[in-house]
């Protein structure tokens, strides 16, 4: 995947899309709050074991703070984190919304326009002659 060199900070080891980056977004976009990995599951839908897992690396990277009865939380100080999800945070407001949904918007589609009597029978008489064919 590109990076965009007027934001990249080549010392900050996430990848957009990963647990990693997916855990340092939602504690930085939510920097009042302490989340525990069971919040994380709840919330994100990372199981437990892999929150659990992936919140110790992020601490002992520094990444994220951590409270003396194991809640996880941004870190204030930690600008090029701040900076980091922001800009996640842009590219999803830019082209997120093209993949929410699996289904097209029926607004923005054109009706496909039905066939006549005579073409379908063009199709049907085509179609039987390549079965009398096989």
């Amino acid at each position: 995947m590109p990076v965009y060199l007027e934001t990249h900070d080549p010392e900050l080891d996430l990848r957009p899309g990963t647990t990693k980056s997916n855990i340092v977004a939602h504690l930085y976009q939510n920097p009042e709050w302490g989340f525990s990995p069971k919040d994380l599951d709840e919330d994100l839908g990372i199981p437990r074991g892999t929150a659990t897992t992936t919140l110790a690396r992020l601490y002992d990277e520094e990444y994220v703070g951590k409270t003396e009865d194991g809640y996880y939380h941004a870190l204030p100080e930690r600008d090029d984190l701040h900076r980091y999800v922001a800009n996640l945070d842009q590219v999803n407001r830019l082209f997120g919304h093209h993949r929410d949904t699996d289904d097209p918007d029926p607004e923005a589609m054109t009706p496909a326009e039905e066939p006549d009597d005579a073409d379908l029978e063009a199709e049907l008489d085509e179609l039987e002659a390549d079965l009398r064919h096989e």
